[in-house]
């Protein structure tokens, strides 16, 4: 069963999804909530893992950042780390005061950009009683380092200065500069891009993955929030409570989560899905079938009554 929900998160309101079991009648349920990748939206790839985690028996709750999607927020397009942080709160909050929800067994899931934001909420967040995530990465080091962190620290210094004049132009009542999460020129790109530029391209420009509201460009002054955040700065503070990371073997971001997992505390485990790249995790029925069957079992035994 799918239910449109809203919600606040800092005075805006948030548009969700909530799924929840079809045979359902009464009694309090297990819930995750669940938070989409840089770019992406809500009916995608969380959809995708939320559907099955309600036939396992969960409540899963999806839903768009501010600022993104069908949520509330200018400017569109804001990627600022720490309301996404807050919007995942948001959520679990919102769970708490739902009726049919146990607010005692409640887990969140991050994909791809929230498999860092999930993380650095829940660091702080005890109400949230297990992290999990797909194909993590971490906004903060894509832009301090690049991803592979093998970035010109000179780019880096470049964006700063963009995102310092495009502060200023807005102050004087220019529009928000926007970045494009795929650029207007990919597909000449494809040849000699990165496995993963060419499969983030099939996933959100091709009948794949495509969604009217997904990748529509990011505001460029959101660079300087992203580069002074740490998803996993104090990863530590999740444990006691227990983290699951899972990653394809062919992802080049699964180091994001195998250096997580070294870093943070028991319990935490890392689940490698063999043969599955970054965006692989997103959709394709062979590798999210495991995921999904290892998210099930994770928030059965640390959600259970």
């Amino acid at each position: 069963m799918k239910t449109s929900v809203t919600f606040p998160s800092n005075d805006l309101a948030l548009a969700g999804i909530l799924f929840t079991p079809d045979d359902h009648i009464d009694g309090r349920l297990p819930a995750i909530v669940i938070s989409h990748p840089g770019g992406g939206v809500k009916e995608q790839s969380p959809s995708i893992y939320a559907e099955r985690l309600a036939r396992a028996g969960f409540a899963a709750l999806v839903f768009d950042a501010a600022y993104q999607g069908e949520s509330e927020g200018e400017p569109r397009g804001m990627e600022n780390p720490f309301q996404r942080a807050e919007d995942i709160k948001s959520a679990v909050t919102y769970l708490t005061t739902h009726d049919d929800i146990d607010p005692d067994r409640i887990g969140a899931l991050g994909i791809c950009a929230s498999g860092g934001y999930v993380p650095y909420a829940a660091q702080t967040d005890h109400r949230i009683k297990g992290v999990a995530t797909v194909s993590a990465v971490d906004m903060g080091s894509v832009i301090r380092e690049g991803l592979g962190r093998t970035q010109d620290p000179a780019i880096l210094k470049a964006l700063l200065d963009q995102a310092g004049a495009a502060r200023t132009a807005e102050a004087r009542g220019a529009a928000p500069k926007l970045v494009a999460w795929i650029p207007d020129n990919a597909e000449e790109l494809l040849e000699t891009a990165t496995r993963q530029f060419r499969e983030t391209f099939e996933f959100y420009c091709t009948p794949r993955g495509y969604h009217p509201r997904a990748v529509q460009g990011w505001v460029l002054r959101s660079v300087d929030q992203l580069a002074q955040y740490d998803s996993y700065a104090m990863i530590e503070l999740i444990s006691p409570r227990p983290l699951l990371m899972i990653a394809g073997s062919e992802a080049e971001s699964a180091y994001f989560s195998r250096d997580a997992i070294a870093q943070a505390a028991e319990p935490k485990e890392l689940v490698v899905i063999d043969g599955a790249t970054h965006i692989d995790l997103y959709d394709k029925d062979e590798y999210v079938t495991p995921a999904v069957a290892k998210l099930a079992e994770f928030f059965g035994k640390h959600l259970a009554g």
